[in-house]
């Protein structure tokens, strides 16, 4: 599982050499027909170290999202028509500016803390660990489980996320001053976006992992690339999971892979730290019987 493919631009020879075949419906195979890999599976729902991983996740897990998910969704509702009835037409501009810098921001955003959780940290760090790095662990080594996610489980953590955002937003929207608000209307604007943009990006994440059943409409804007494309996040797919990290778009895994951005800050960290990247990861992964 630790070999690398250090090209930027993988081959699709690679992609199915080195991750699992997702549209392979037993969710185990890859090209190697070692004797190995199938009494103990790389990838899949039959690998010991995703089963127990998924063991982890927890009621308390599943209040916290469900709690998420609607403060969330209140404080969108309370967003929105506080925008709606400050809205005047010669803001159109804005709002379409507001749009694109709101979904680059959450595409770096979402490379940014996909990054993080996949490269550092620990299953066994108090709170942190069980709840917000362990789903990370799984989906490394049984990708498609997010397929089998319902919309709590899948989106929950994206909603806590923004809370704080909108929250903000509520509160100034609320007890400021008309003047105040229409003068600080676009940066309204731009916050309420990238938060939209950050709560949907789990969702379009779980639907780059699905190869059937998927609305005509994800997928024309899957090949488009208006939204993450199944065949470019395979990519980020390639053991040992160390590029194309963004995942509401995908936008910039491209720019930041030339820039070999992920690289050099992991350098920098273990050079200070001394912490190895994605020990973790890997640590999990050959749990394979």
């Amino acid at each position: 599982m630790a070999s690398s493919v250090s090209s930027t631009f993988i081959s699709g020879h690679e992609i199915l050499k080195h991750s699992m075949l997702e549209d392979d419906p037993n969710c185990n195979s890859s090209m190697s027909s070692e004797l190995e890999d199938i009494k103990n599976p790389r990838w899949g729902p039959s690998h010991k170290g995703a089963q127990e991983l998924a063991q982890l996740y927890s009621k308390g897990k599943r209040i916290q999202e469900i709690l998420s998910v609607v403060v969330a969704v209140a404080l969108m509702v309370v967003d929105l028509c506080y925008l709606i009835y400050y809205f005047q037409l010669e803001s159109y501009g804005v709002i379409l500016l507001s749009g694109c810098t709101g979904i680059l921001s959450a595409d770096f955003s979402s490379g940014l803390l996909h990054w993080a959780a996949d490269t550092w940290g620990s299953v066994d760090l108090p709170v942190l660990g069980k709840n917000f790095i362990r789903p990370f662990r799984e989906h490394h080594i049984d990708p498609t489980a997010i397929t089998r996610h319902d919309f709590i489980e899948t989106n929950g953590d994206n909603f806590m996320v923004i809370i704080l955002p909108l929250g903000y937003m509520a509160f100034n929207l609320s007890f400021h001053t008309e003047d105040q608000i229409i003068h600080f209307y676009a940066w309204y604007c731009y916050l309420f976006l990238f938060s939209i943009f950050i709560s949907v990006t789990n969702q379009i994440h779980k639907w780059s992992h699905m190869y059937y059943g998927l609305p005509k409409w994800v997928q024309y804007l899957q090949d488009c690339h208006v939204i993450l494309p199944r065949k470019h996040h395979r990519k980020h797919h390639v053991s040992p999971h160390e590029t194309f990290f963004c995942i509401t778009t995908g936008w910039s895994n491209y720019p930041l892979e030339i820039l070999q951005f992920w690289k050099t800050l992991e350098y920098f960290i273990e050079r200070v730290t001394g912490q190895k990247p994605r020990a973790d990861d890997f640590k999990w992964a050959d749990k394979r019987n």
